[in-house]
């Protein structure tokens, strides 16, 4: 269940542990401890009895009984007791369990289970400690639940009575598997605990997001123990991150200090990561300054942490650091740059991370080339996309699923289908973002009948339920064929309350196709569950626009400086010789301004012959009134303008802009491609535009 963290941001550790009524506060309880000089952390030295002392631990739901000591046997009986002995139980062979073993012990962990099968299929092998830990490696090395049952069911058919290590570990298999609720029963049960016990129940909670419940026993435990380690404090630092809750952070953060381990690596990697979700970055700086050695986790963690917050420059500029201090790079930091360059607009930058990844030995990373495949798919390089996916020796749904979205985004819709059916043939499980990435693919190309064919196929093929995206999907499909009135039957019958996606699908499926009434529905809809949002206002705008319905225009507009929305400048930007140039509607700051407003006349001039001709009453989908004004010097026209004057003859441009482009600029564009021979690729707002001899990749629905 998620938590609502507005209601938490003001709560102290102090709270936490009053609301489930401890005597003292946890100042109180560091307070009774004194400290010395030379306080180190370590496990509590009690005595825990010899560990080969048999422990009864396990719940009587799991059918395991105490075993009751067995009354000695007279003389005169032993022979009969040892052969009834020898009809139950069977010694295996040293060679079973030794090989089972030797294949946990070489990471081999399915060969282990595997050959666990005979041990199974036979029962009532007397199987030994080593054995067992063997097996439980295997259980957490594959992450299977179904191992994790398997075996834990034989340790109980056979009797088995773990000693305190090995109740650890069984704890531990359900913990790292997943199977929190089992787990918990097990800890509720266990008849003696240790340090390793409560540390291993608690982050197995913070893990899944009970991060109250995990405050709740590291209190009972620090009331039980009074002692704890540096991955504890760690642990519970991670927790406060979790809740957002940077005074519980602080708190935390003060008692490491205290006790001489604030500058313990695992502590100093989670107070940055807290300090950066907290929304503090100047206190993870000042953590990650105070490490003494400073560590790839450390250095990934602080990059992460401005990332997170917009700072990419900064991120990029943490990173040429870390590269220079001789750190060794992982594939999460190449995957980082990779996302924060994708930020920058910079494919420059991603080129040197790419070349970088493959000097360190990561080029065949999975997780780093999904983030290129990604990244190169949303820039516009879709066959460096397509060269990075098809060299990875194993990929997953998220590497299908990134070239698919890619291919989608740049109008290859049939390509993008191929590829899915591709995916199926070589039994990859597509889950929902699969298929909204095939649906918008089939959308922006407009295939319906096999979009159609593949929404069909989600619960009947895949046993997956269509959610709100993907019936937008459909209705932006429905829209495209003019099936206006099918689309509003969707929205009508769908299994659950319509979206503002679905609705803002509908809406702008109005707009193409003009159909005044059913637009204005649509917009009444969405200004009840988005009344701050402007692009629904003016989508509405330009349907009265086109049907001549001025006055009702008139009233739209008159809404919006009612409640105060306008819109950021317009601007568009190009990267030519490795340096960014951004313009904004009419800027005439450029070095270059009298240039490229004559080379933008010139087009205007070149493309009229072609039948260009400005529509002057054409309300822009993302823009302000102003822009009407300078429609000829629109963003776009100029970057298009500085392209074509300063990159050689015949070579491609690629246009990124803030807003959707609008028809004036997207017929000229159309145009300016045909008679310049250039291939010009515009990313907006909604999608890629790819303009060639003279059309575009949309199809003109956007």
């Amino acid at each position: 269940m998620e938590i609502s963290l507005v209601c938490y941001q003001s709560i102290s550790l102090d709270k936490i542990q009053n609301s489930f009524r401890f005597p003292s506060s946890i100042h109180e309880v560091f307070r009774t401890k004194p400290l010395f000089s030379d306080y180190c952390f370590r496990f509590n030295r009690r005595k825990c009895g010899n560990p080969c002392d048999k422990i009864k631990c396990f719940s009587l739901e799991q059918g395991l009984q105490p075993r009751r000591p067995k009354p000695k046997p007279s003389r005169n009986t032993d022979s009969d007791l040892k052969e009834t002995e020898e009809t139950h139980v069977k010694r295996p062979s040293v060679g079973i369990c030794s090989q089972i073993e030797k294949l946990a012990f070489c990471n081999r962990y399915r060969e282990a289970l595997e050959l666990f099968e005979i041990l199974e299929l036979e029962g009532g092998f007397d199987v030994g400690l080593s054995t067992y830990d063997a097996l439980v490696s295997a259980c957490i090395g594959l992450g299977s639940v179904r191992a994790v049952k398997r075996v834990f069911s034989y340790m109980i058919s056979n009797g088995f009575e773990p000693d305190q290590y090995m109740s650890n570990r069984v704890l531990l298999m359900h913990v790292k598997c997943g199977m929190m609720v089992d787990a918990r029963s097990l800890f509720d049960e266990m008849p003696e605990r240790n340090l390793v016990s409560w540390n291993t129940i608690i982050a197995g909670l913070v893990d899944v997001g009970d991060y109250f419940e995990a405050f709740r026993l590291f209190l009972l435990m620090w009331e039980e123990f009074s002692d704890c380690g540096s991955r504890t404090i760690a642990t519970m630092i991670r927790a406060s991150a979790g809740l957002e809750l940077i005074s519980v952070g602080r708190q935390l953060h003060s008692a490491a200090v205290k006790f001489g381990i604030g500058e313990d690596i695992f502590v100093s990697c989670a107070l940055i990561d807290m300090y950066s979700k907290c929304g503090s970055i100047e206190d993870a700086q000042w953590a990650f300054d105070e490490m003494p050695e400073k560590t790839t986790v450390g250095w990934n963690s602080i990059i992460a942490g401005y990332a997170l917050h917009g700072y990419s420059e900064e991120a990029l500029s943490m990173f040429y650091e870390m590269r220079d201090s001789g750190v060794k790079m992982d594939h999460f930091t190449f995957s980082m740059i990779i996302r924060i360059s994708s930020r920058l607009a910079s494919v420059e930058y991603a080129k040197q991370v790419h070349a970088g990844l493959i000097r360190h030995g990561f080029g065949l990373d999975i997780v780093a080339n999904t983030a290129l495949v990604d990244f190169y798919s949303k820039w516009g390089r879709v066959e460096d996309a397509k060269h990075v996916f098809d060299r990875m020796p194993c990929k997953n749904t998220i590497s299908w699923n990134a070239l698919i979205a890619g291919y989608g985004n740049h109008g290859w819709g049939a390509e993008a289908v191929e590829l899915f059916e591709q995916m199926l043939r070589e039994k990859m499980r597509p889950n929902h973002v699969t298929f909204l990435a095939v649906l918008s693919a089939c959308s922006h190309s407009r295939l319906f009948e096999r979009g159609w064919e593949i929404f069909q196929s989600m619960s009947r093929d895949h046993k997956i339920k269509p959610r709100a995206m993907h019936y937008a999907c459909l209705i932006e499909l429905l829209g495209q064929e003019g099936l206006l009135d099918e689309a509003f039957a969707l929205i009508r019958g769908a299994p659950f309350k319509p979206t503002a996606n679905m609705w803002a699908a509908l809406l702008t499926a109005s707009r193409v196709n003009v159909n005044l009434e059913l637009g204005k529905y649509a917009a009444e809809k969405l200004y009840g569950m988005e009344p701050e949002k402007l692009s629904n206002y003016v989508v509405l705008l330009n349907i009265y626009h086109q049907s001549g319905k001025l006055k009702e225009a008139a009233g739209v507009l008159q809404t919006l400086r009612r409640k105060g929305l306008r819109m950021l400048p317009v601007c568009s930007w190009i990267e030519v010789n490795k340096q960014s140039h951004v313009f904004l509607s009419g800027d005439k700051s450029h070095v270059q301004t009298n240039e490229i407003y004559e080379k933008v006349d010139s087009l205007v001039h070149e493309i009229s012959k072609h039948g260009y001709v400005p529509k002057e009453k054409t309300l822009l989908p993302d823009v302000d009134e102003q822009e009407q004004r300078i429609l000829l010097y629109h963003s776009e026209k100029l970057a298009v303008a500085f392209g074509l004057i300063n990159t050689m003859k015949g070579s491609p441009l690629q246009i990124v802009q803030n807003h959707r482009i609008c028809n004036d600029c997207h017929n000229a564009i159309k145009l300016i491609a045909l008679v310049t021979r250039r291939e010009i690729v515009v990313r907006d707002a909604s999608r890629f535009h790819h303009f060639k001899d003279g059309s575009c990749s949309c199809g003109d629905y956007w």
